[in-house]
């Protein structure tokens, strides 16, 4: 044997001492070997082969993805009559089927897809997708447009799918929490103006127009003669532009003052009827009687100039020019049961909405709700025992509900503080945090929705009621009882 032939014998000892298999085909001899040494086989990759029978769109999707969920759900089990009765005239190109629209529609939502372009954009590179469209991709005004002119109707396809949900098994109303999260509005803080400032920056704004138009005025001849066949009195496009402002601030200031109007007249409303019952109680008046409320718009007051009806708030990332996005999240599976939109920073006046709400979409009330400090007032409490629920409601910021020692409060409130205390631990409040704060969770920080596209509070609140559906088929199609609960819901539907 030559020296290198005992040389190779001896590497391939050593690689076999260290566990190497003796029957392996990929040892080398030289560096310059290693492509030729290869038997390693693969898959064939037909990119460029043509397919001579052409394939179902759904088998490019698995049988077991959300997207094939929702196209049978809503194809089967979604009452869509008052969409497609929207559609009269047979001129024109023929428009996209909405079913397909609606279902486009609800799996972008579920998949963290909102904006109509990216919608679009998918339809033409994501199988799902692609398999929903069948091919035949819609362009994004059409989704954009499909979506305005149908918006009130998608948004109460909540109410459908939540009696699927429930027919599944996945709400049952044992224990509700609710609570809110500030979600920014689709307009800039920046874009806004309070009051004061409103009123200094009209004069200033008028005072410019006022001279422009006395300094046109008097230089009319000389202008004629600048301007030759032309009027010389043409506005220019600064002065143009500051008459419009003008225009927007004084329709905001009259917005304020007007919602001021309304918050004084509420008020002496309030007063006059507390005024009344304490003399029908007969108690006496403890102090001297209150100033009457001012009607003009406190100076800090402000109005957004992109999005009027939205709000600055307070959330925990700092001051937000948004809405108060509302949701009552049922026990069993986090499905919402019930939403609501607020300008307001405060949750106070939202528990007997979601209450109420809760008992309008399924027709029953829960059993058991928690809410947090937010939530906690007197007349609260007592819709709760008027409601007969029980409830569980943090009566001060603290840790842990059952640590807050203070004595302050009506009776309802007090009571509520020795419930909780007495509880401790054991206190079915401690279910709000693990039912509610996950579902907003899953919407804004897994499926990405941060802010609303549209402007207004209507539409801002049916937007919402597009999330929250889209929610619950998620966890519907989780769930993957489908079959069970479309049935039970077709013979309601019927028996309705």
């Amino acid at each position: 044997m030559s020296l290198d032939g005992a040389r190779e014998r001896q590497s391939q000892g050593h690689l076999f001492d260290l566990g190497a298999c003796p029957s392996s085909r990929w040892i080398f001899r030289r560096e310059s070997d290693s492509v030729q040494g290869m038997s390693k086989h693969f898959r064939p990759w037909k990119i460029d082969d043509a397919q001579l029978l052409p394939a179902s769109v759904q088998d490019y999707v698995p049988k077991e993805h959300p997207a094939r969920f929702i196209v049978a759900l809503v194809r089967e089990s979604l009452d869509l009559c008052e969409i497609e009765a929207s559609y009269h005239s047979h001129l024109g190109q023929p428009p996209f089927h909405p079913i397909m629209m609606t279902a486009l529609l609800l799996h972008g939502y579920a998949s963290g897809i909102y904006s109509s372009r990216r919608i679009a954009k998918a339809c033409s590179e994501r199988a799902d997708f692609m398999m929903i469209v069948a091919g035949d991709a819609p362009d994004f005004r059409t989704v954009s447009d499909f979506r305005k002119r149908h918006l009130k109707a998608l948004a109460r396809l909540f109410v459908q799918v939540l009696k699927l949900c429930e027919a599944a098994g996945l709400a049952k109303l044992g224990h509700v929490a609710f609570d809110g999260t500030k979600i920014k509005a689709n307009a800039s803080k920046h874009k806004a103006m309070s009051y004061a400032r409103m009123k200094q920056r009209e004069a200033e704004l008028q005072a410019e127009v006022d001279r422009w138009l006395a300094a046109a005025e008097a230089a009319d001849a000389e202008e004629d003669a600048r301007h030759g066949a032309k009027r010389g009195d043409e506005m220019p496009d600064w002065i143009a532009d500051k008459k419009k402002r003008l225009a927007k601030i004084r329709e905001a200031k009259a917005a304020l003052e007007a919602e001021a109007k309304a918050a004084a007249e509420e008020e002496t409303r309030r007063r006059a009827e507390a005024e009344e019952k304490r003399k029908a109680e007969g108690k006496k008046r403890n102090g001297p009687p209150p100033a009457p409320p001012s009607t003009e718009p406190d100076g800090k007051a402000q109005r957004n100039f992109t999005d009027p009806e939205s709000r600055i708030l307070k959330s925990k990332d700092g001051f937000i020019q948004g809405y108060n996005a509302q949701a009552a999240v049922d026990g069993e599976a986090q499905v919402i049961v019930a939403h609501a939109i607020t300008q307001s920073t405060s949750d106070q006046d939202q528990l007997t909405v979601l209450l109420d709400g809760t008992k309008a979409n399924l027709g029953a009330k829960p059993k058991e709700a928690s809410a947090d400090a937010g939530y906690c007032s007197e007349a609260n409490l007592q819709a709760l025992a008027d409601r007969n629920v029980a409830g569980y409601i943090a009566t001060g910021r603290a840790k842990h509900a059952a640590d807050d020692k203070r004595g302050t409060g009506g009776p309802l409130t007090q009571a509520m503080r020795r419930k909780l205390q007495r509880a401790g631990w054991r206190t079915r409040y401690r279910l709000r945090k693990q039912i509610v704060e996950p579902v907003f969770g899953q919407i804004k920080q897994a499926r990405g929705f941060r802010q609303f596209l549209l402007r207004g509070v209507e539409a801002v609140r049916a937007e919402w009621a597009l999330i929250c559906t889209a929610h619950n088929l998620t966890k519907l199609a989780q769930g993957r009882s489908l079959p069970a609960a479309a049935k039970t819901a077709r013979k309601s539907l019927v028996a309705a």
